[in-house]
């Protein structure tokens, strides 16, 4: 069930999916003081309704709820509109939890008890950083056309469909061509992860980046590896 009436203020809206009663109020109060307009669902499917409705700025997203899972939730919001960014709030903590949330999707994880301040500037960050990916300027390389208004790409003049993640790396690459970026670096800027235990989900991304922009994926012309180093996008 819904949990009362948002709250009016200015910034935009702040979707909190969650079911405990304690903590809706607790992140009702912490984006309502930085005045953004703030909606409680206790439910996946009140969840859904709500993200059709309110259409967010950002979700706050617990992973154990009534009637649809987290997971699926955050999976179908992006699938509604990838450019939403999730930020999940758990007790879970196990590694391979995180990993399986950056890959579908999921743009940042608290894990609980979290800090109210620094869940306040992780969400704010998110909003942030989607904002960077908005331009009408289509942006070209080798055979590739790139619209991040629209997250239409083109390669050879064929359609190809790239995740919300793939979308941010590539931006982050087109803003930093020849510059060398660790791993640590593109998880911290496109992941928004300041610590993480393994570096392998950035190599698994940039890994789909060349199988579906790069000519020859197993010859890399753009999106090369610097042995010890990272990465470097060469237009």
């Amino acid at each position: 069930m819904d949990n009362a009436e948002p709250v009016t203020a200015d910034l935009g809206t702040i979707l909190v999916v969650e079911d405990d009663p304690r903590l809706q109020k607790v992140l009702r109060r912490i984006f309502s003081e930085e005045r953004y307009t703030v909606v409680v669902a206790g439910d996946g499917q009140t969840a859904l309704e709500n993200f059709r409705t309110h259409r967010p700025l950002a979700v706050v997203l617990d992973l154990i709820l009534p009637r649809i899972s987290g997971r699926e939730l955050c999976q179908r919001f992006k699938t509604q509109s990838s450019e939403t960014p999730v930020i999940v709030l758990s007790a879970v903590a196990e590694v391979a939890d995180k990993v399986l949330l950056l890959e579908i999707g999921a743009d940042d994880y608290v894990t609980k008890p979290f800090s109210p301040r620094e869940l306040l500037a992780r969400v704010q960050a998110a909003i942030r950083r989607q904002r960077k990916l908005v331009t009408s300027v289509v942006y070209r390389f080798g055979n590739c056309d790139v619209d991040f208004n629209s997250m239409g790409v083109r390669c050879k003049g064929q359609p190809v469909i790239l995740t919300a993640h793939e979308f941010k790396l590539l931006k982050f690459f087109t803003e930093n061509v020849d510059r060398v970026l660790s791993r640590e670096v593109l998880l911290n800027q496109v992941w928004g992860l300041h610590s993480y235990p393994t570096t392998r989900t950035v190599d698994n991304q940039i890994l789909k980046l060349r199988q579906k922009l790069e000519p020859d994926p197993a010859s890399p012309r753009h999106f090369l590896t610097l042995h010890g180093a990272g990465y470097k996008f060469v237009p």
